[in-house]
């Protein structure tokens, strides 16, 4: 059953990618705190709803225990949120979720867990394809601009800094699956974890309102932000399955579920009316493949 849930992680999070992409307005300063708080608002009543639903007595404890994780991954999604005004999102979403291999070589030297060879090997291909599929679509980028004679929109444009964003959130997101599979196997349980993680992103969306509304006076309208909300629901539908998966195979979820990159990528052609050429689509097939060995065990 892991790899069905992971699998439905890889949908819902290249989902939500799309929708955080259509819902990030390169010229609102504040949009990524905007995202913040709606994935706050729907993890919040996910949270709730799942512990009254099935009569979980949840101990608040666990929201500080779980402190080290969740202040990876919220910390890595936001800086990721401020990343998508300034670059592709078929750049930063394979760039960024290189950190699957950040977290399967830190589980695979300190936790002791193994793989196979052909999942070994499917691990490298899926890591070194998401990076190429990031310089692809940047020279992409670089010629299509020189052949309409045009500079290429600033919300597009690849300058160092906007570089910086899928890069740290690689770094910080990879270190959060890794102690999330230290908790999920020694610490806390997968109902535990993922009620703590959302529990948390509410804190902090809640933190984010009342910084927006009483410091900036930035008044959040829900009813104008509903691609935002889409974002957020496939976000909690994404991580709810992803932390059943991490508990069950976390060496191989990890890099797999990294993978959604490949959706976000495919999503942002259709929709966001993006080309691929001949050699993105060959990436794209060989991570596709890769990703059908990590779920033969």
């Amino acid at each position: 059953m892991w790899f069905i849930s992971a699998l439905i992680s890889v949908v819902s999070w290249g989902i939500a990618d799309l929708f955080y992409k259509m819902g990030t307005d390169p010229k609102d300063k504040y949009s990524h705190l905007k995202i913040v708080i709606m994935v706050g608002l729907v993890m919040g009543i996910h949270g709730f709803g799942y512990m009254i639903f099935n009569k979980i007595s949840y101990n608040p404890i666990n929201i500080i225990r779980y402190i080290p994780v969740t202040s990876m991954y919220i910390l890595s999604m936001t800086i990721g949120y401020m990343g998508l005004r300034y670059i592709e999102l078929s750049i930063s979403s394979p760039l960024g979720n290189s950190s699957g291999a950040v977290a399967a070589l830190l589980t695979f030297i300190f936790l002791g867990e193994t793989m196979n060879i052909l999942q070994f090997a499917a691990v490298a291909i899926i890591s070194v394809g998401m990076i190429i599929l990031g310089f692809l679509e940047r020279k992409e980028n670089i010629i299509q601009g020189r052949l309409e004679d045009r500079s290429v929109d600033n919300k597009y444009t690849i300058s160092t800094m906007a570089i910086v964003f899928p890069i740290l959130y690689c770094i910080i997101d990879g270190i959060g699956t890794f102690a999330d599979a230290f908790y999920l196997d020694r610490v806390l349980t997968e109902a535990e974890a993922n009620l703590s993680y959302e529990f948390t992103f509410m804190i902090v969306g809640i933190i984010a309102f009342i910084y927006l509304a009483f410091v900036k006076k930035e008044f959040l309208s829900f009813g104008r932000e509903k691609i935002k909300l889409y974002a957020a629901i496939f976000e909690t539908l994404g991580q709810f399955f992803y932390v059943f998966a991490m508990a069950q195979n976390s060496i191989v979820t990890a890099p797999l579920v990294a993978s959604y990159s490949i959706v976000s990528v495919i999503l942002s052609r259709v929709f966001l009316k993006e080309r691929l050429n001949k050699l993105q689509y060959t990436v794209i097939v060989v991570i596709m493949i890769s990703i059908g060995i990590l779920g033969m065990e």
